[in-house]
């Protein structure tokens, strides 16, 4: 017997719809597809979310110290002159960091070979490109819903029936989070 279904793809397509899926639903908590494929990316995203249950609380917070540059009034750098050059003044700063240990880096290594990268694009569509924002997935996975699941043993989907679609007939249903 197959592993998975086929759902009439080439399984290059097919690894990259399911991705595409699984992306959506982690991201938007809910979407809406076919039964068939509700059923396959039920598998992929219930895997993620059991290894980000698992790795949630599998870091250590470092301080670090870091180099910013000093800004003036307007936003620009300040720069002074040093040996004939002018070079950019800096000033140290300390920060605690989350450092991953090993078990948890492979873990968001495994989600960033499924999961999709995401930009989040302004609602008015104006200024794309300034405005939009790369949003970490393994990052939501891990501090938003893993913590929603810590005390659950699987079952992180449910699967709703709608009904019949008109074109062809094929059975629509809403995959979401529970």
């Amino acid at each position: 017997m197959a592993k998975n279904r086929k759902l009439g793809r080439t399984s290059s397509q097919r690894k990259a719809m399911l991705r595409n899926l699984a992306t959506n639903l982690l991201y938007h908590g809910r979407i809406k597809t076919t039964d068939t494929r509700a059923k396959e990316v039920r598998k992929v995203a219930e895997r993620l979310i059991t290894l980000a249950v698992r790795e949630m609380d599998n870091f250590t917070e470092v301080t670090k110290s870091f180099k910013v540059p000093q800004k003036d009034a307007s936003g620009r750098r300040i720069k002074e002159e040093q040996d004939g050059k002018r070079v950019t003044v800096f000033d140290t700063v300390e920060r605690t960091v989350r450092v991953d240990n090993p078990s948890r880096l492979s873990a968001r290594r495994k989600m960033l070979s499924v999961l999709y990268p995401v930009t989040e694009v302004p609602a008015d569509g104006r200024k794309k490109r300034a405005l939009s924002k790369s949003v970490n997935m393994p990052e939501k996975l891990f501090n938003e819903i893993a913590p929603r699941y810590a005390d659950r043993q699987g079952g992180y989907t449910r699967i709703i029936k709608l009904g019949k679609r008109k074109g062809d007939g094929a059975e629509e249903v809403y995959i979401e989070l529970v």
